[in-house]
């Protein structure tokens, strides 16, 4: 039986690996995010590639509260929601040379990192299936390695992923985050794939190699899997040892 899964930030990178994963199972995805030309070109790739026509998207600020409660209500209009992915994000890129700019820097990365999966995901829970309803926020490496106000706005994610996973375990709905390490074949990285980024960041690892959008897909699909129910309130890191066991 197929699932409804909404998927934000699914139109490039990690996103757009994740809703691929769930349309080649067969369920139903929705894909959110600002650049609609973006958006439309990956549901007509999904769809294409999957012969069907599964994957729909809606173009939104998810930061504003009025837009995240319109898409809200625009997917809860077409029924229950199985499987909810907060992927949207970004890291500020001003200089920070003046106290303001500092400031401007890290309201920016809150407003892209949290509000946005915390604005969708309060607008969605009275529409999330009860039990079996799964949250996924997609988290970094960074939130446990410091990366300034980036790598904050991850690790309040994790702080709000165990008070909803607390909140909603009694409904039989788990609540996780991934936290993904350096995985340069995203947009994410655009002018920044030299090896003087790539090499310090691949030496961390275990395993000596970056990783895959598809990878982090893979660790998304079993936390929103029947049989994850039992795994809720975790921090799941697909970083290739880089951090070993830290939450």
């Amino acid at each position: 039986m197929s699932r409804r899964v909404v998927v934000s930030g699914g139109g490039t990178g990690i996103g757009r690996a994740i809703a691929c994963s769930f349309a080649c199972a067969g369920d139903d995805v929705v894909i959110i995010g600002r650049r609609r030309d973006a958006l439309e070109r990956t549901s007509r790739e999904l769809n294409a590639e999957t012969g069907s026509d599964r994957v729909s998207f809606r173009s939104a600020d998810l930061s504003d509260p009025e837009g995240a409660g319109e898409t809200a209500a625009a997917i809860a209009a077409g029924g229950h929601v199985d499987v909810l992915v907060t992927n949207a994000g970004g890291v500020a890129s001003g200089l920070a040379d003046t106290l303001s700019a500092v400031a401007d820097n890290w309201l920016a990365d809150f407003r892209g990192n949290v509000l946005t999966a915390v604005l969708l995901a309060e607008a969605l829970l009275p529409h999330l299936s009860r039990p079996g309803g799964r949250v996924i926020a997609m988290s970094s490496v960074a939130a446990v390695r410091g990366a300034g106000s980036y790598g904050a706005a991850k690790a309040a994610l994790h702080a709000w992923v165990f008070d909803l996973a607390a909140r909603l375990g009694a409904d039989g709905i788990t609540v996780n985050a991934v936290a993904p390490g350096f995985v340069p074949d995203t947009e994410f990285w655009d002018g920044r794939r030299t090896p003087e980024v790539a090499e310090p960041r691949i030496a961390t690892t275990l395993v000596k190699r970056p990783g895959t959008p598809d990878e982090v897909a893979e660790a998304v699909s079993y936390l929103a899997s029947p049989l994850a129910g039992f795994t809720t309130g975790q921090i799941l890191q697909v970083n290739g040892g880089s951090v070993l066991g830290r939450g």
